[in-house]
């Protein structure tokens, strides 16, 4: 009861944990890692560790036991028990020191396992469409046989550790038995049998004492891995309201690797800023709580999220609007139509990632669902970059018309979706080259007139 106790607070620890974890650190670390912790260490911590301590407990009184008894026929057997003891302990100590580190090794080697193959299903598709077929089996293989190879390692060990515990433990019963017999008639027929059966059966106690002893130690390594990411640094702020009073349209352009995402990341505080500031009605970002600060922000990315669900819950995950509402923003949108033509209407499924709609239908979902909880700023991040131009169009007008009165910042490579913003920021290797209107920036003849120029506007 006390060790699921100690499971379930660990789980909860590590699940609130992981929840608050700042997003740079799932942008940076593969999903594999965080399932392993989930199931195999968790696995590990709920069935497997009391039973070994518990085992061990058993074997520990098991042994003492026994050796009383064997010292009780005779009494010479406490001289050979002390050195066999040391030597026990210390082929213990010399196998848990490599035995640890392997089994540390297999538990890392078991995340690429996880990770290459949810990446691989999930990329199926474009695997199959570039026929990167084999490529992506001989991966799989690479990763398989490196676990193998710890696992294969943890073997030998434990062979290594056998030959070693029965050596020593048929040297006990050896000198048990010798002692009996120079104890000659001293010792009854009765008390020698009960030595020697105690004795033969103490090879086994043995090896389980010290194998469990071992596995003990080895497993903690499980508790060591989940705890390492239930204390975690978690994303904090303080609860501070937020509002808008500037209206701006603003259009960022450069060139690839010029900072433009990156630039979305602080706004957003994906990416926590090393040095300066981000104000916003004279309020520091980093001052205030991350969901009074996104929930005062609207973005629609490059390549739309959605998730296996039905439609509606695509667009309203909280469930806050009614279905007139979600009938008028698609309608806004431009969907209405299919949506109706669709057997379940706002009930039809939506695939994983979104994979039964077109490219152009899955960003109109995105942007119904920046339409429902319309906010005071709005962030673009290329958003028309993968869609025709017919959906580039009708995204832009529908933006125009329905956040007139919002300040909205357009990441775009397109350079024709920010020729009617109100000022052009253009960035480069994450400073900023130039920012005045589109007008006067193509009059400078600067870096934004070179693009302009190169994109034959």
């Amino acid at each position: 009861r006390g060790s699921l106790s100690a499971s379930r607070a660990l789980h909860h620890q590590l699940l609130d944990n992981v929840l608050h974890l700042p997003l740079q650190h799932f942008e940076t670390n593969p999903v594999g890692q965080i399932i392993n912790r989930f199931t195999k260490d968790l696995l590990i911590v709920d069935l497997r560790f009391h039973y070994y301590l518990r085992t061990w407990l058993n074997c520990t009184l098991d042994v003492i036991g026994t050796i009383l008894v064997i010292t009780y026929a005779s009494p010479l057997f406490i001289v050979v028990v002390i050195p066999l003891g040391y030597f026990y302990f210390t082929i213990q100590r010399y196998y848990i020191a490599s035995s640890r580190q392997i089994r540390r090794l297999a538990g890392a080697s078991h995340s690429p396992v996880i990770s290459h193959f949810s990446e691989t299903l999930v990329g199926r598709s474009t695997i199959r469409a570039f026929g990167h077929q084999e490529r992506f089996i001989r991966k799989n293989n690479d990763v398989v046989y490196e676990n193998l190879v710890y696992f294969y390692n943890n073997v030998i060990s434990n062979r290594w550790l056998s030959v070693r515990l029965e050596f020593l433990g048929n040297l006990m019963v050896f000198f048990a038995a010798l002692f009996v017999v120079l104890a000659g008639d001293t010792v009854s027929s009765s008390t020698v049998g009960l030595s020697i059966s105690y004795a033969l059966n103490i090879i086994q106690s043995l090896n389980f004492w010290v194998r469990k002893a071992c596995e003990i130690e080895t497993n903690a390594v499980s508790i060591e891995r989940v705890y390492e990411y239930a204390k975690m640094d978690k994303e904090h702020g303080k609860l501070q309201s937020l509002s808008e009073n500037f209206l701006f349209q603003v259009g960022i352009v450069g060139r690839t690797g010029a900072g433009k995402s990156t630039l979305t990341n602080c706004l957003f505080r994906v990416l926590e800023g090393s040095e300066g500031k981000i104000i916003i009605d004279g309020i520091d970002i980093s001052t205030i709580g991350l969901h009074d600060l996104r929930g005062n922000l609207n973005i629609i990315p490059q390549d739309p999220v959605l998730f296996s669900g039905t439609l509606q819950s695509n667009l309203d995950p909280l469930g806050k609007h009614t279905d007139l509402e979600l009938w008028e923003v698609l309608e806004l949108c431009d969907l209405k139509d299919f949506v109706q033509s669709l057997p379940r209407k706002l009930l039809h499924e939506i695939s994983e990632g979104g994979e039964n709609l077109s490219a152009g239908q899955r960003q109109l979902v995105s942007l119904a669902r920046v339409l429902l909880r319309k906010t005071k700023i709005l962030v673009l991040d290329e958003a028309t970059a993968s869609v025709d131009m017919e959906t580039d169009n009708l995204v832009q007008s529908t933006i125009k018309r329905e956040f007139y009165n919002c300040t909205i910042l357009t990441i775009a490579h397109r350079l024709h979706t920010v020729m009617d913003s109100e000022r052009v920021l253009v960035l480069d290797s994450g400073r900023i080259l130039e920012y005045d209107t589109p007008h006067n920036l193509l009059q400078q003849k600067g870096a934004f007139s070179e693009m302009v120029a190169e994109a034959g506007i």
